[in-house]
């Protein structure tokens, strides 16, 4: 019988000794992650690991993964969830010389994406490596709440987007704070930290040749020259994503979760559904989540 292990993680504030001084405060991530857990015991998952701000180094975020890589079949699935601030580094290792399919724009940014973990960021190439330690056949979902600016290398114009949303009629004041790296502190710390995220780097495999088996599906709280927005109980993508679950009412394949999720969201926040590794076909037409 299939089985499905899941990892929460969620950061109000990361370690200012890593990012030159900056705390990158936020306010619902941990809330995020303890409704996300919740969620995925009410699905039959466990065990089900939580790491919360301080607790959500890169040593026990890799360890949890590799532990249920470690720990599952070929039938079995893992929840991932993600909740807090999204980064960059500059890409070394060449993998991001050409654009993604996943990308927009016409060219490639030349930076790697980044979950920006308490103790340092923790780099997609990473990620792509730990995805090919999975059983063939297994199933990864992936919920990210953070920013995903991939092409756009410098912070969303907020004027633009204000102007976008509802036709041009809210201020730039009413778009509520996002969980992007300010590029200021991305440009201090690729500078203070470039040896750190070179040799981790050189470490792991470039994405093109990490042979990934499993399915990897993943939705995204924004596209990637977008961010995603901060509130007071929750994240705005994990809040309409919530709301659409309705307590486990919904019934649609993963895909459909994340249409219906971006017909609740502003203009200037749309998220994002991309799949890689093996495309099981039946497996991403169940319904959404289920193990």
């Amino acid at each position: 019988m299939p089985r499905g292990i899941s990892l929460h993680i969620g950061l109000n504030s990361v370690s200012p000794k890593h990012y030159m001084g900056w705390s990158g405060d936020l306010v619902a991530c941990e809330n995020d992650a303890r409704d996300m857990a919740a969620l995925a015991t009410s699905l039959g998952y466990g065990p089900n690991t939580l790491l919360l701000t301080q607790a959500a180094t890169s040593r026990k975020v890799v360890a949890a993964i590799t532990g249920a890589a470690k720990s599952m079949t070929s039938k079995d699935a893992f929840l991932l969830t993600y909740s807090g601030h999204g980064g960059q580094v500059t890409d070394t290792n060449g993998d991001e010389a050409h654009r993604d399919y996943g990308e927009i724009g016409g060219t490639a940014d030349t930076k790697d994406e980044t979950w920006c973990l308490y103790d340092r960021q923790l780099i997609d190439d990473e990620l792509w490596a730990l995805w090919a330690e999975f059983p063939a056949g297994s199933r990864i979902f992936v919920l990210s709440d953070s920013c995903h600016s991939g092409t756009i290398p410098r912070e969303p114009n907020w004027d633009l987007l204000a102007t976008v949303a509802a036709g041009g009629g809210i201020p730039r004041a009413a778009v509520p704070a996002g969980r992007a790296m300010p590029r200021a502190v991305a440009d201090k710390v690729q500078k203070g930290r470039a040896a750190t995220y070179a040799r981790i780097q050189r470490a792991v495999p470039a994405r093109e040749t990490s042979g990934v088996t499993a399915t990897v599906a993943l939705v995204s709280g924004c596209q990637d020259n977008q961010t995603s927005l901060d509130g007071d109980r929750n994240g705005l993508f994990t809040e309409n994503l919530l709301k659409v679950w309705d307590n486990g009412a919904f019934v649609g394949s993963l895909h459909d979760l994340r249409n219906q999720v971006a017909q609740q969201m502003p203009p200037y926040q749309s998220p994002n559904y991309y799949v890689v590794g093996r495309r099981n076909v039946s497996a991403l037409r169940r319904p959404a989540l289920r193990v």
